[in-house]
């Protein structure tokens, strides 16, 4: 059977079947005068984020006491400057949440966390490490797609996810369930190969598209076949592989249904993104863009975005541009190219609230309904691993842009909640609990628990629930 398992792990990447499990569902298209799903946007990003880097330089003595002391309070940002590399987000203040305070200490935290931070367990580079499912996955359950889900990331060289360079289509740093890791796009021009080859206009693409789906033709009818002359657990193996094979022609029947409406929105990548060598910031504007047409087409409803990882090669930062820079190296605080580790920090952070501004203005350009895809969207930026480069877990920071049709209590506010060990403590998981039974899924408790906090940890952010 191993070989098997190998020529289907292959075809599977090469067809496009990156979310298999969930395609076995049946989905729905959204019918005209249908409510509109929301889409979900995770944006995550290594070497830490550190909390003192939130706090508006706007707040007087009394709210940087309580910062200092990391007392909870609130603030609403109206007349509050943002801290400066979060300017891009000015004119989308009113869908700015800053928020403080939750920890992730049962998450693998450091130089790498694979699925940690999404999944909210201890993980690693090993598959059986991942115990289910991670958040953003159930959330797309519960906003169905003929894609179900998309992974784009900014690999590491030097460790971590995955191995292979950075061009590759790669293990991610998402789970579609147990010892289920996703597969994400590094490269953006071969994501747009990938997600758009059905309504390319190149012949050769064509080509081989029809040919991938006579191939997934035969191969279904064969293993569907062979699986009624097989007892036992080989049966249940090869049933279950005939079952994917026909999970990705469904997916494909879907997205063929609807090949005008994503014909419209292929991605028209600038010649600096389809380049052999792209630097940092031109990959991640680049994935941007496929992030973009990838919801505003339908195919997807959830994107999940590793904008950069610890061990990424950095390049394209400006004022040393030409310099590889070693995230590691800033995470220790060693200058680079002559600027402080401080501000390569700042400067990585400024151009990912540009790609946030970039999709907040096109998603609220786009109509929905009686008012925009925007605000039927809800972003969510932040550290993988914590609160800075050797995190213990203590506080995960989050930027989160809103729509108005949110279903959480937010919006420019600042808003710091109780600390670590302190009385009425959030996690992660309380974090995702919320969003999750906010939109449909009454889950009592997502993720693992914090087992040197006292008291009940389950259960969702009530402060949040509409």
């Amino acid at each position: 059977m191993q070989s098997r398992r190998h020529f289907f792990q292959q075809a599977f990447l090469a067809m496009g079947g990156l979310s298999l499990p969930g395609l076995a569902r049946k989905v729905q298209a959204a019918r005209p005068g249908a409510t509109p799903p929301t889409r979900f946007i995770f944006m995550h990003r290594g070497n830490g984020l550190f909390p003192k880097v939130m706090v508006p330089p706007s707040f007087g003595a009394e709210e940087l006491e309580k910062e200092r002391r990391k007392d909870p309070y609130e603030v609403d940002l109206d007349g509050h400057d943002l801290p400066d590399w979060m300017a891009p987000l000015e004119a989308h203040k009113d869908n700015l949440t800053i928020l403080q305070g939750l920890s992730g200490k049962m998450c693998t935290v450091g130089h790498h966390s694979w699925c940690s931070s999404l999944g909210v367990f201890k993980a690693n580079e090993r598959p059986s490490s991942i115990k289910w499912a991670t958040v953003d996955f159930e959330l797309a359950k519960l906003f169905p797609s003929p894609l179900e889900h998309i992974e784009l990331a900014c690999f590491p060289t030097g460790g971590g996810n995955p191995r292979g360079g950075l061009d590759i289509i790669g293990t991610g740093f998402s789970a579609r369930g147990p010892q289920q890791p996703n597969y994400a796009f590094g490269s953006p021009k071969i994501a747009v190969e990938e997600i758009f080859k059905s309504v390319s206009a190149d012949r050769g693409d064509q080509i081989k598209y029809q040919l991938e789906r006579r191939v997934l033709e035969f191969v279904a009818g064969r293993e569907g076949g062979l699986a009624a002359e097989l007892e036992g657990i080989e049966r249940r193996k090869v049933a279950g592989y005939a079952e994917s094979i026909e999970a990705i022609r469904e997916r494909n029947r879907k997205v063929d249904a609807m090949a005008d409406a994503v014909r419209q929105h292929v991605p028209k990548l600038d010649d600096r993104f389809l380049a052999d060598e792209l630097n940092t910031l031109d990959r991640q504007s680049g994935h941007t863009e496929v992030l973009l047409a990838s919801l505003i087409s339908g195919l997807t409803n959830v994107v999940a975005f590793t904008v950069d990882e610890l061990a990424h090669p950095y390049t394209g930062i400006p004022g040393i541009e030409g310099e590889k820079v070693n995230m590691h190296d800033v995470g220790h605080g060693k200058s680079i190219g002559g600027l402080a580790a401080e501000e390569v920090r700042r400067l990585a952070r400024s151009h990912h609230m540009a790609l946030v501004d970039r999709i907040v203005r096109r998603l609220k350009g786009v109509p929905e309904g009686d008012g925009t895809m925007f605000d039927n969207t809800v972003l969510l930026y932040f550290p993988d691993g914590g609160e800075t480069h050797h995190s213990h877990g203590l506080e995960f920071p989050f930027v989160v842009m809103a729509g108005d049709n949110a279903k959480l209590d937010l919006g420019r506010r600042y808003i710091r909640l109780p600390y670590w060990g302190k009385e009425g403590h959030q996690t992660l998981g309380n974090w995702y609990t919320t969003i999750l039974n906010a939109y449909g899924n009454p889950i009592e408790h997502f993720g693992a628990l914090d087992l040197s906090l006292k008291g009940d940890q389950t259960g969702p952010i009530r402060r949040f629930l509409v």
